[in-house]
């Protein structure tokens, strides 16, 4: 154990697929921990996300880097007492099936915890594990519709439109690996471990608390602050924040609005939100007179908070990115080209073709976890043949 792998010696068995328990059990991983990632015959349905690159894509490359592979027929009776040898030395268990899928494959906690008194049993769902919607598929596209994300998520169209970054399950992978590591630390001092329990629904609720309460408070969404939001510019866009009153009154130093400095209309913040339309249209209008570069520079240089609205490719490119190294470009396992993935704060960066800097194929650590929990090759050969495993 140490700062960089504290959890090095914790076995975790990850048997969610898509993004919230994989990205999850990633994590845990970069920890130290080993994660054994169990996989139906063709692979979690995360690596045929989007556009696919051999045994991969984007999504099931950032939620596995750092785990084993191993692929079971959990249909099959004989991977159940393969796996309950497994769970006998595992310290926490992932699912991600909708309720009851699990009990019905031998696997639920009541079961579980007798085999592992200890083990620390992560389940998440999409809308909980009771309830009328607890059954129901989400996806993160639905979350962000019920939960009132999307009603507010609207551009120039009026059209309530999903952030394709897949936000809640994000959200939900984080607020997961918190409870594993509070519960990991409350273990030491107990003798049983704990059934866990989180969903997309819960996670999307927490994470937009403020905005939430403040939109069955007060309604539908008005800037906090005026003038701020994201502009036109002669060549593209450009997003600003003015809040403070000094702040108001180097944006006015900066664009020649000298005349607003001393008007009563615009003294306090509050005052200016109730103006909020006709100091948007206005810096709407001036905005598209020059550059996002030429606004950018103006602004910068008197110190009012703003930046261009740039793509990922500018984002991974820029100065600031390479500065602090925020991007490691890893090869991949069946894949032919080199992946821009971010490296996670606060920890150490990754390094291309080390172990926890790797995304396993379907299925390439069988054999290797098979022989570590005691199993000989000619057990293996027959597992394989009998299609318990592959």
């Amino acid at each position: 154990m140490s700062y960089k792998k504290p959890y090095l010696g914790i076995r975790v068995i990850d048997f969610s697929q898509g993004v919230a328990g994989p990205y999850c059990g990633m994590l845990l991983a970069q920890y130290g921990a080993e994660v054994i990632k169990v996989e139906p015959k063709d692979g979690d349905w995360s690596r045929n996300l989007g556009q696919e690159y051999g045994h991969h894509s984007a999504f099931s490359i950032a939620a596995n880097l750092g785990k084993k592979s191993i692929v079971f027929d959990l249909k099959n009776k004989k991977s159940i007492q393969i796996l309950d040898n497994i769970i006998k030395k595992t310290d926490i268990f992932i699912e991600g099936f909708r309720p009851g899928v699990i009990e019905r494959l031998g696997l639920g906690y009541k079961r579980l915890k007798k085999i592992n008194p200890k083990l620390i049993y992560l389940s998440i769902s999409g809308f909980g594990q009771n309830g009328p919607m607890s059954k129901k598929p989400a996806m993160d596209p639905v979350i962000q519709a019920f939960t009132g994300f999307m009603s507010e998520n609207k551009g120039p169209d009026n059209i309530p439109h999903r952030t394709p970054v897949i936000i809640f399950d994000m959200t939900t992978a984080l607020y997961a690996t918190q409870l594993i590591s509070a519960s990991l630390y409350a273990r030491i001092s107990e003798s049983f471990g704990r059934k866990i329990e989180v969903s997309l629904m819960e996670s999307a609720a927490a994470m937009q608390v403020i905005r939430l309460m403040s939109g069955f408070m007060e309604g539908p969404y008005t800037h906090a602050s005026s003038p701020s939001g994201t502009f036109k510019t002669k060549d593209g866009w450009i997003q600003i924040i003015v809040v403070k009153n000094h702040e108001f009154i180097k944006f006015c130093n900066a664009v020649g609005w000298t005349d607003y400095i001393q008007d009563v209309r615009f003294s306090s913040n509050a005052k200016r939100r109730k103006y909020e339309t006709f100091l948007t249209s206005e810096v709407q209008k001036l905005f598209e007179t020059n550059t996002t570069t030429h606004w950018k520079n103006l602004l910068n240089k008197f110190e009012v908070q703003n930046e261009k609205v740039q793509t990922y490719e500018e984002f991974i490119k820029s100065d600031q990115a390479k500065e602090i190294n925020l991007i490691s470009w890893l090869s991949q396992p069946t894949t032919k080209t080199l992946w821009p993935v971010p490296n996670l704060p606060g920890m150490p960066k990754l390094k291309n073709k080390k172990k926890n800097s790797i995304a396993p194929s379907i299925g390439q650590h069988t054999q290797q976890v098979l022989r570590e929990f005691g199993y000989s090759n000619e057990e293996i050969i027959n597992l394989i043949k009998q299609e318990v495993v592959v």
